[in-house]
């Protein structure tokens, strides 16, 4: 499967005041389904409601609802990266409302000072997924996994450019055992060493190697 960004730059930062605390939130648009959007992708509400069904339970519910300020190059949250948390994500028409509380992290506070200071930013998806084309439409197909509803991200003057290139070549897949995503070769290196008595030790070798990549 590969992973699958999309950049929504029509959000509002909104600064909430209770018992004398600030909260910078980030509120919008997080998700349309439905639609061509500017990467020709279209994503099937049918796949859409339920993945953010899925997210709404496995991770808002339970407050694991993290995103990242920047784009990183694969479907996992890196926590050294956390800038926000999304507290709430609902279905409306097409869309998937989203609302979000900028944390007091390294990265959040990095966050806060652009938004400040001006700086135009937008929220971008990540999920992992695989892709069928129709008709000039790439269909995100029935497999996609919702790995975050919001990253933070810059709002370049050419987008499509900035979202298409990021890691779409890559493929990923889940490993249940690690509960964590693999780059499929290096899965099929380790799958191809079962037999071996170096098994063990060239399966944590490899790891290491996929973790150093990042």
């Amino acid at each position: 499967m590969k992973l699958i960004t999309e950049e929504i730059s029509k959000v509002k930062f909104i600064t909430e005041e209770k018992a004398g605390k600030k909260s910078l939130y980030i509120e919008g648009i997080f998700l349309q389904a439905d639609i061509k959007n500017r990467n020709g992708r279209c994503y099937p509400m049918e796949t859409l409601t339920r993945e953010v069904s899925r997210y709404n339970e496995n991770y808002i519910q339970k407050g694991r609802a993290l995103g990242e300020l920047g784009h990183p190059d694969g479907p996992t949250v890196n926590l050294d990266r956390v800038s926000h948390m999304i507290t709430s994500l609902k279905e409306n028409g097409n869309n998937f409302m989203g609302r979000a509380k900028i944390l007091d992290t390294p990265m959040g506070k990095i966050a806060s000072s652009l938004i400040s200071e001006g700086v135009k930013l937008g929220v971008s998806s990540r999920g992992i997924g695989s892709l069928v084309e129709r008709n000039g439409v790439r269909y995100v197909s029935d497999d996609f996994m919702l790995a975050t509803a919001a990253d933070i991200v810059a709002d370049p003057s050419a987008p499509d450019a900035f979202v298409n290139g990021i890691m779409e070549g890559v493929e990923w897949i889940y490993d249940v055992s690690r509960n964590d995503w693999l780059i499929q070769n290096t899965r099929r290196k380790i799958d191809r060493l079962t037999e071996t008595k170096q098994y063990e030790e060239k399966k944590l070798e490899l790891f290491n190697e996929f973790l150093n990549s990042l």
